[in-house]
């Protein structure tokens, strides 16, 4: 992970996995509810890491512990009730659209949480420009396809998860091995997600499962997109930063917008196209004003 290159191929293909991860959810919505393919993924990403990294180690303090269980609940419990939920009441793209806005977010809140500066021009004419193709994009769900609006604001809600976990997993940084610290996240994404498991719709039928479809799907999610992902996501972002890495969002809305007009045959309208592209290039602004205050800065 030394060469920038390498970290750059890496997070084009974490992107590219993860974009496909909304359409395997919208598959699996059929046969289970958001909470139940929340719980099962993180069980199998969590057994997967565990096999990979056994040991296990004294906390160091108070405070790296609250850490760890923030970017749990952010990263995991938080980010996909809402993601899931979201897929439930709106299409695949628009929530790969909407969860776009996480780069600006992260941007927004690295400058509350470490960065501490002011916001420059070009920050907040990205922000305004972004949330005119939020605007878009929800515009085209309710009014042009007659969606539900709620699904569009709970992606919205996940994006911002997305942003806080972003700037935790650089806070707790490299002290502990990669594995480590991503099977410590997600432990405590599985304890902060067993209390929803009994106030929402899961059912314990295990017999749900037996489906290969819903299996394949489910071994996608936990295996390839959740475990070895997120391990390479972390690690990408030690080497890069939480704002610069989580730039290559701005892929997620073409792969998943293409994945899902292939795969589930959802319409691609001017509209949402039209929300994609103010999206991207308020954040690209936003970045850009990042990256001129920083070199100001030096």
């Amino acid at each position: 992970m030394g060469n920038r290159l390498v970290c750059y191929v890496v997070a084009i293909a974490v992107i590219l996995v993860w974009s496909t991860t909304f359409v395997a959810t919208k598959v699996l919505l059929s046969a289970l509810t958001p909470v139940e393919i929340m719980f099962y993924r993180y069980v199998l990403a969590y057994l997967v890491l565990l096999a990979a990294y056994p040991e296990f180690h004294r906390p160091v303090d108070v405070r790296e512990e609250f850490l760890f269980a923030g970017a749990g609940f952010f990263g995991g419990t938080l980010y996909f009730l809402t993601e899931n939920y979201a897929l439930k009441h709106t299409l695949a793209s628009n929530v790969g659209l909407l969860l776009a806005a996480s780069p600006m977010l992260t941007a927004l809140l690295a400058r509350f949480f470490t960065e501490r500066k002011k916001f420059g021009r070009n920050l907040w004419l990205g922000l305004v420009v972004a949330f005119a193709g939020v605007f878009l994009v929800i515009f085209n769900g309710h009014v042009v396809l007659g969606l539900r609006p709620f699904g569009d604001f709970l992606a919205l809600g996940a994006a911002f998860s997305w942003a806080l976990y972003s700037i935790l997993i650089k806070k707790i940084g490299t002290r502990h091995a990669a594995a480590y610290t991503t099977r410590k996240v997600f432990f405590y994404s599985l304890l902060t997600m067993i209390p929803t498991l009994f106030f929402m719709d899961f059912r314990w039928d295990i017999s749900i499962l037996c489906d290969r479809i819903t299996i394949g799907n489910l071994l996608f999610l936990g295996v390839i997109a959740s475990s070895v992902c997120f391990l390479l996501w972390s690690k990408v972002i030690w080497r890069l930063g939480p704002v610069a890495v989580n730039n290559f969002i701005y892929l997620v809305p073409l792969f998943t917008m293409v994945f899902s007009a292939i795969a589930l045959g959802e319409p691609v309208t001017i509209y949402a196209v039209a929300g994609g592209v103010l999206i991207l290039s308020g954040v690209c602004l936003s970045s850009r004003g990042t990256l001129e205050n920083s070199r100001a800065s030096d």
